[in-house]
C-alpha cells in the first residue's frame, strides 16, 4: 500500500517495498488552473514545466560543475552509466497521471552520486507571467518497477502564488538502503534551470 507523506517526512524506499528494490520511476505530476477569459468559458493555460533531477555527492554538492555531467533533464535526458533516464519532456501538463517520469536504476548508479534532487521549473515564467500558483494537483511518486508498486506518494498542496520553482524531493543513499525525503520547498525565482541548480554549488 502506498504512502502518502506530509512535507518534511522521510520513507526508507528499500524496506518499505514488497519486492527487491532494484529500480524506481519518479513519477511527477501537474494540472493547469483553469482561468476565465471574459465571457468565455474557463480554459486551461498551457503551462511548460520541466522536471529535472540534479545528481549530487556525500557533501550534498552537485558531483561536476558540468551540467550534463550532474543534471537530468529535457536536454540531457541520461547520465553517463545509463542509470538515471529522463523519460522526455511535457510541454503543457495537459492530461491525467505523470505528466514527466525519472527512472533510476538503483543498482548500478555510481557510488559518487548519493542524493538526487528531483525539482519542477516553470520555463521562461517571468516573461510568461506565470508562476506556481496558476498550478493545481502538484505530486511526486515513487514506483517500485519490479512489479509497478507504488511505494509512496507526496502531494504538494501549499499556496505557490509568484513562486516559479519548487524543489520537490529527494532520493538519497544510507549504506545500503534508498531513502526518500519530501521537501516541497519553493523558489522564488527559476526561470532557469541554474537558479535551482545553484542551491547545490
Amino acid at each position: 500500500m502506498s504512502v502518502n507523506l506530509q512535507k518534511g517526512q522521510k520513507i526508507n524506499l528499500t524496506k518499505s517495498s514488497d519486492t527487491a528494490l532494484r529500480a524506481v520511476m519518479v513519477g511527477l505530476g501537474w494540472d493547469e488552473v483553469e482561468q476565465k477569459r471574459g465571457w468565455f468559458a474557463p480554459k486551461p493555460v498551457s503551462i511548460d514545466c520541466d522536471a529535472s533531477a540534479i545528481l549530487c555527492g556525500a557533501d550534498g554538492k552537485v558531483i561536476s560543475r558540468e551540467i550534463n555531467q550532474s543534471i537530468i533533464y529535457f536536454g540531457n535526458l541520461r547520465d553517463s552509466s545509463d542509470s538515471i533516464i529522463h523519460m522526455g519532456d511535457n510541454l503543457t501538463g495537459a492530461g491525467d497521471g505523470d505528466d514527466e517520469q525519472i527512472r533510476i536504476y538503483l543498482e548500478t548508479v555510481p557510488k559518487e552520486i548519493a542524493k538526487i534532487v528531483f525539482v519542477v521549473n516553470i520555463y521562461d515564467a517571468r516573461a510568461k507571467h506565470q508562476h506556481f500558483g496558476l498550478i493545481k494537483n502538484a505530486f511526486i511518486r515513487i514506483v517500485n518497477m519490479q512489479n509497478n508498486t507504488e511505494i509512496c506518494r507526496f502531494n504538494l498542496s501549499e499556496n505557490y502564488e509568484n513562486m516559479t520553482g519548487l524543489i520537490v524531493g529527494e532520493i538519497y543513499r544510507r549504506e545500503s538502503d534508498w531513502k526518500f525525503n519530501a521537501i516541497g520547498q519553493p523558489v522564488k525565482e527559476a526561470s532557469r534551470l541554474d537558479s535551482l541548480i545553484a542551491y547545490y554549488r
